[in-house]
């Protein structure tokens, strides 16, 4: 097992992840619109940001946001793939500990993220921000392990060669019990990536479990990327295919 703290675990993987990490249906503003109320006047926090991919959706929907981002690498990303936005700000917090002020925004969310908090701090430090009746929203992108073939030999590569796939396999696997008993609904949509090689080997190599360069296992697993890119792809291109996650829950019932 890596003993890397979670809030550090993409110092060195950032720009990968910037820019092969997948974005988000749009549809999620719609969804958010209908099942809380959102609208373009809502102050939102964002939770472990990063850099800015969900960020910016909501940006683009009008709304001011506050991203809370622990990872100094991953906060300056996000700074600056945000900087256009007037109404982005920047803040260097943790899920537990957001530096935000009591009863300050109408809404929280956290993509591709919860499964690193602390739950029961983070859940306290949710309640204190939120404005009465506030809400929770966490998302995730979930590769769809068997959806074709690639998808297949692409989680063989990862269950191969990912230094602690399995650890963080059991945390993605315990997201969806972030809101325990507190009533929360489910909306899934679904979602992709088209891949050229070199987009593809980005991608994977955003993740945090993967061996990178000077690990022994680095070269044989990008051999072995390569043979599965070979075998599945399309005119230079390979699909991922991803449902992109929603659980929506009014946390605060001030």
């Amino acid at each position: 097992m890596l003993d890397i703290t979670p809030t550090q675990r993409f110092s060195s993987r950032v720009g990968n992840y910037a820019r092969c990490r997948p974005s988000y249906p749009r549809e999620i503003i719609e969804i958010l619109g209908e099942e809380c109320g959102l609208t373009s006047e809502w102050v939102v926090a964002d939770i472990a940001s990063g850099t800015g991919i969900f960020t910016r959706l909501l940006l683009e929907n009008g709304n001011a946001v506050h991203g809370v981002e622990p990872n100094e690498a991953m906060r300056k990303a996000g700074e600056e793939y945000l900087a256009k936005y007037p109404k982005f700000s920047s803040i260097a917090g943790t899920a537990e500990s957001t530096t935000l002020s009591d009863v300050s925004v109408d809404l929280v969310t956290a993509a591709q993220a919860a499964h690193w908090f602390g739950r029961e701090k983070a859940l306290e430090e949710f309640r204190r921000i939120l404005k009465p009746k506030g809400f929770l929203v966490l998302i995730w992108n979930d590769r769809r392990k068997d959806a074709a073939p690639f998808d297949r030999e692409y989680e063989q590569l990862l269950e191969n060669f990912g230094t602690d796939y399995e650890e963080v396999k059991r945390r993605d696997n315990a997201s969806t019990q972030f809101f325990g008993a507190i009533p929360h609904q489910t909306r899934t949509l679904r979602n992709f990536q088209d891949f050229e090689y070199a987009s593809l080997e980005g991608r994977l190599l955003s993740s945090s479990y993967t061996p990178q360069c000077g690990h022994p296992s680095h070269d044989p697993m990008l051999a072995e990327l390569r043979r599965v890119f070979a075998a599945h792809q399309k005119s230079g291109i390979v699909r991922m295919e991803y449902h992109t996650n929603l659980y929506i829950g009014r946390l605060s019932t001030r």
